[in-house]
């Protein structure tokens, strides 16, 4: 991971606000899969120190049992190769079947199939910097 500077998506320690169905702003909560440990690492530390709340998953499987046991995800960020049963394509279109038009936010180092892509998603090539995610999460706003 190339570390570059990340964007201002709000001072350090303060939450990056969404919109809820009674109008009371919280933070967007991003739940991160990605199987590999220090890239999980970074990536969530990133998202936080930006004032996201993250739940982080090293599976498809875990993925999908914190989306069942947790309504308030408001966005998924998942790696496409995962090891187990379930990669992050199954992630993200079982995400999608509980929150149809919730962000999904793809990434990969291998080439992918982007009609594969759940409409209204991105998809960002690894290595990327987080300056990288921080764009892409902030033109995913949560509904």
């Amino acid at each position: 991971m190339t570390g570059g500077q990340a964007l201002p998506l709000g001072r350090r320690g303060t939450r990056v606000p969404i919109s809820t169905a009674n109008g009371v702003n919280a933070a967007a909560v991003i739940l991160v899969v990605e199987d590999e440990l220090f890239l999980r690492v970074d990536i969530t530390s990133c998202l936080r120190e930006a004032g996201y709340v993250v739940v982080e998953a090293a599976s498809g499987e875990e993925a999908m049992a914190l989306c069942q046991s947790n309504s308030s995800i408001d966005m998924v960020f998942t790696d496409i190769t995962l090891m187990g049963s379930l990669n992050g394509w199954d992630v993200a279109e079982r995400f999608r079947m509980q929150r149809p038009e919730a962000p999904v936010l793809y990434t990969s180092a291998d080439a992918i199939d982007r009609k594969r892509c759940a409409p209204g998603s991105v998809f960002i090539a690894k290595p990327y910097g987080h300056d990288d995610i921080l764009t892409a999460c902030r033109g995913l706003r949560p509904k």
